[in-house]
């Protein structure tokens, strides 16, 4: 047991496929992972599961590992039920998890606008690269520069979830420029399909930062370095000026009358 609780997760998982299927049942998604070498005892740490799912989960491991039946009469639901639980943020986290909520309310209208694109390139070019000025100033710029830049420095051990993050941002960008790509050669299929696999992305990695990222780096940090981080934070808030926030958001809203 100790030998695989000390080798990288994919390693894991290409050997033995039922832990993946049992991760994938208890919500901890490694099986899509693009990175994959986070070792099997961080992934439990970093997922902050309840001491008694925790328990259950590692049993079911355990008897996978030495051959034996994992298999229980619980369906995927009943354990995704007993996963959930209410994370409290601190007020310099929460300032992260509301910026993903204005993120979210664009990717939300993504499907929509890809329908126009793909109805009307041409009609649709200003709203489509306003929208992704929105990714590169807010998303970006100001919201991915405050984890890179700030956040992630306070993380401490294991940093192969913070390259995780960091590759989805790459990702991210990528599927930006193919936008963008696709407005200047006219291909109204490739700006959609970029901008939907843009928004698969970033539904999943923000999801992932809210419920395991976010409370994993904050459980590390004392009170001084909260209070350290909220300084900086608002330090950046000023920065890009009061009416930053507020544009954006507006964009967004307006966005959403139209839809």
């Amino acid at each position: 047991m100790e030998r695989y609780l000390n080798m990288a997760i994919k390693s894991v998982i290409t050997e033995f496929p039922k832990i993946g299927t049992i991760l994938n049942d208890y919500e901890i998604g490694c099986v899509t992972c693009s990175v994959g070498t986070c070792l099997l005892k961080d992934i439990i740490e970093i997922h902050n599961v309840p001491k008694h799912i925790e328990a259950e989960m590692m049993k079911k491991i355990e008897a996978v590992l030495n051959g034996e039946d994992a298999s229980t009469t619980e369906t995927k639901e009943d354990i995704g039920m007993q996963v959930q639980r209410e994370i409290v943020y601190s007020e310099p986290i929460q300032k992260l998890v509301d910026e993903h909520t204005l993120i979210k309310r664009l990717l939300a209208l993504v499907p929509d606008l890809c329908d126009r694109v793909n109805a009307d390139l041409e009609g649709n070019r200003e709203v489509v690269l306003q929208s992704v000025e929105f990714i590169k100033q807010f998303a970006d710029k100001f919201h991915h520069a405050k984890e890179e830049d700030i956040l992630f420095a306070y993380a401490k051990g294991n940093i192969d979830i913070i390259n995780v993050m960091l590759e989805d941002h790459k990702k991210g960008r990528y599927y930006v420029k193919s936008v963008l790509l696709g407005l200047e050669t006219g291909d109204a299929a490739y700006v959609s399909y970029s901008l939907k696999h843009y928004r698969e992305l970033l539904t999943e990695h923000i999801k992932k930062e809210d419920e395991i990222l976010y409370p994993w780096i904050e459980k590390g940090m004392t009170p001084e370095q909260i209070a350290d981080l909220e300084v900086k934070f608002d330090e950046t808030d000023l920065e890009f000026g009061s009416g930053f926030y507020d544009k954006w958001e507006g964009f967004v809203s307006g966005l959403e009358k139209k839809a």
